[in-house]
Parts: C-alpha cells; structure tokens; sequence
C-alpha cells in the first residue's frame, strides 16, 4: 500500500500567531517519533504570518487516524483551540501521476 500524504492547514487568528505556533511546534518530535509517520514538516507561510501548514506522510490511514487521537494533537488543539480562526483544514492527497 503506498503512503499516505497529508497536507493540513492551521489558521490563527491575528494576534495569536505566537500561541498557535508554540502548540503547533510542540506536537513536531512526539508525531515524528510515532508508529507510521515516515515524514512531519510544520512551515509558516511568509505571504500570511497566521497561516501554518504541516506536510505530512504516514505509512497508513490507520497510523494518520491513530494520530489524530493521540494526547499530544488533544493537547496541541486544546492549548490553541480558541486562537484558531476555525478547524483545521486537513487535506489527504491523492498523487496525480
């Protein structure tokens, strides 16, 4: 089965850049240590400083849902829930070849 990629799309709101980048810098060693995750990269977009973009692969949509359940993302969304502007945008992708 190929790997899984993932784009996914974190909005603060303004003024609160610093928090979320701080709860979203938290969860970047505990999700690369875990099961499946074959690469974990958070950026900042230098055209919108309130706009965070993690690219991600998994080796299954199994170890993506895992992810997504584990204390570290709990904690991370709680930590900068109410800075966001919204919900994530999380994005699987399909490769076009």
């Amino acid at each position: 089965m190929p790997d899984v990629q993932v784009v996914a799309i974190i909005t603060a709101k303004a003024g609160s850049e610093d928090i979320v980048r701080n709860a979203l810098t938290d969860l970047v060693e505990p999700t690369r240590g875990e099961e499946g995750c074959v690469s974990y990269e958070l950026s900042q977009s230098t055209v919108d400083p309130t706009v965070f973009v993690t690219v991600e692969t998994w080796s299954s949509k199994a170890d993506l849902d895992a992810h997504m359940q584990t204390p570290h993302i709990q904690a991370a969304f709680a930590a900068a829930g109410d800075h966001m502007a919204g919900a994530p945008a999380i994005h699987p992708l399909n490769l076009i070849r």
